[in-house]
């Protein structure tokens, strides 16, 4: 029996799937459980306009990020950080005040989780950080931290 996966289900497959299961199986509990619908014409159109529109999103997104990562990309930001007379700075740098930096010179948010360092910044001087958008899209980022 063909079924329409309403939501995830472990070791059967992902929200909006098309999957073959076994009568009783769909019957008995993936039905009457809320996670699976009976794959009928009306809801086969359904799903494939639930597609389309999943789709259309995601390719607005993705034209986003694109646009993010350029401009992210296209100069080296400016961090100031207290410093020492050798040079080192007070503390190190972290993705937080990476994150501020991007928000402040560059007009985009970026969530602090998604931004890894390189190395450990702990002097001046030019370092680079990467952000994972999500799926295949990373980025290098060069900063260089200045003192205040």
């Amino acid at each position: 029996m063909q079924i329409i996966l309403i939501q995830d289900v472990d070791n059967l497959g992902g929200r909006n799937e098309l999957v073959t299961v076994k009568n009783g199986y769909a019957r008995n509990y993936l039905i009457p459980q809320k996670l699976a619908i009976e794959a009928n014409p009306s809801n086969l159109k359904q799903l494939e306009e639930t597609l389309k529109v999943k789709a259309k999103k995601e390719a607005a997104m993705l034209a986003e990020i694109k646009k993010v990562i350029e401009v992210i990309t296209s100069s080296p930001l400016k961090i100031g950080a207290k410093t020492g007379t050798s040079g080192k700075i007070f503390g190190s740098i972290t993705p937080l005040q990476i994150s501020k930096a991007i928000r402040d010179q560059k007009g985009y948010e970026v969530d602090r989780r998604k931004i890894t360092l390189n190395d450990e910044v702990k002097e001046l001087g030019s370092y680079k950080a990467t952000i994972d958008f999500g799926g295949s899209h990373v980025t290098e980022v060069e900063f260089e931290v200045v003192a205040d």
